[in-house]
Parts: structure tokens; C-alpha cells; sequence
């Protein structure tokens, strides 16, 4: 059986306190390397809360999803206890896609793999 050499991430991030997507929230997908994280791809939820253009990592390494939460309530009343979410995964080898959902407010967060 042939393994995918990379695997496709995406992300979407919606905000219980409000009921709705959370519109630009900066995400940052980074390596896992013997020197620390490197950084391969940035983006931000679009109005529906979803990150679509995010790199492929290669199968077998560990990637971080990075949510700077304090960007997306800087705008607002709430402060955020969290002012980042930080999710570190494994990329499996027969893995085609991993679909990363995080569900936010301002005092919690969960996060689940998705389909």
C-alpha cells in the first residue's frame, strides 16, 4: 500500500459565545524541526470562520495549528483568558486530510479532529 507524501490541513474556527464563525482569526501552521518550529503557512478565517489555504505537510512530521485569539477579540469587549490556542498533532502516514476544528470564547476552547 502506497502512503500520500504530504497531507492537506484545514481549519475553521467558530465562536460559541456568539453563535457564529469567527471572521479573521491569523493562523499559523509550523514544522516540528530539530531546531524548533519553522513556520511553512499563515493565513486567517474567512467570513464563514474556515482556513482552506493552508500548506500540506509531509506525512510522518508534527505540525502546530497556532490561533492568536487576542487578535480576533482585540476588537472587542471580552478579553481573552487564552490570548493563543497552540494545537500540535502528528501528520499520519495514510492520512489524506486532516480537518482541525476549533470551537472558542473567551474563557475556553475545545478542539476536535473533524472529517
Amino acid at each position: 500500500m502506497r502512503y500520500p507524501l504530504v497531507t492537506g490541513i484545514s481549519t475553521h474556527v467558530l465562536d460559541t459565545s456568539l453563535g457564529r464563525p469567527a471572521e479573521g482569526v491569523p493562523v499559523e501552521l509550523a514544522l516540528h524541526t530539530e531546531g524548533g518550529w519553522k513556520v511553512i503557512g499563515t493565513s486567517a478565517t474567512d467570513s464563514d470562520g474556515r482556513v482552506k489555504d493552508l500548506p500540506a505537510a509531509e506525512a510522518g512530521s508534527v505540525v502546530r495549528l497556532l490561533f492568536d485569539t487576542a487578535a480576533y477579540y482585540a476588537g472587542s469587549a471580552e478579553r481573552p483568558f487564552f490570548p493563543e490556542v497552540s494545537i500540535v498533532f502528528t501528520v499520519a502516514p495514510a492520512q489524506h486530510h486532516y480537518h482541525v476544528p476549533l470551537l472558542l470564547n473567551p474563557f475556553g476552547y475545545s478542539v476536535y479532529r473533524g472529517s
